[in-house]
C-alpha cells in the first residue's frame, strides 16, 4: 500500500482545510487509517481514525467538534476536514494505514500502522 498525502497548505487561525491521503496499491479493505500530526520539536501525536465493524471513529481532545475524518472507498481516499483552525494545530500531517483490524485499544498507536504517506504541511498563521 503507498499513500500519498496532501491539501495543507497556509491558513489564518479561524480557517479551514481539507487534507486528503490517497491510497494505492493494495487497496481493498483497508480496515484502519488515521491522520497523525508532528510540530516541530514534538512527537508525531494522533489526530484521527476510523475503522471498519463499527465503523469507529476517534479524535484526540483538542480537535473534537472541529475536525472530521471520512473515507471515499470507491476513491480509496481518506480525508481530514479540519474547520476553525488554530496555530496550535500547525503541524506536518501524516496519514496512516494498517491492513490488519486492530483492536479498538491500539488505534491511536502510531506504532499500529506500517503504512504512512510522506506527510503534508499545515501552518496556521494568528
Amino acid at each position: 500500500v503507498q499513500l500519498q498525502a496532501f491539501g495543507g497548505g497556509l491558513v489564518q487561525a479561524g480557517g479551514s482545510l481539507r487534507l486528503s491521503c490517497a491510497a494505492s496499491g493494495r487497496t481493498s479493505d483497508i480496515p484502519a487509517m488515521g491522520w497523525f500530526r508532528q510540530a516541530p520539536g514534538n512527537e508525531r501525536e494522533f489526530v484521527a481514525v476510523t475503522r471498519s465493524g463499527g465503523p469507529y471513529t476517534y479524535y484526540t481532545d483538542s480537535v473534537k467538534g472541529r475536525f472530521t475524518i471520512s473515507r471515499d472507498n470507491a476513491k480509496n481516499t481518506m480525508y481530514l476536514q479540519m474547520n476553525s483552525l488554530k496555530p496550535e494545530d500547525t503541524a506536518i500531517y501524516y496519514c496512516a494505514a494498517s491492513l490488519s483490524r486492530p483492536i479498538l485499544s491500539s488505534l491511536m498507536s502510531s506504532g499500529t500502522y506500517p503504512y504512512w504517506g510522506q506527510g503534508t504541511q499545515v501552518t496556521v498563521s494568528s
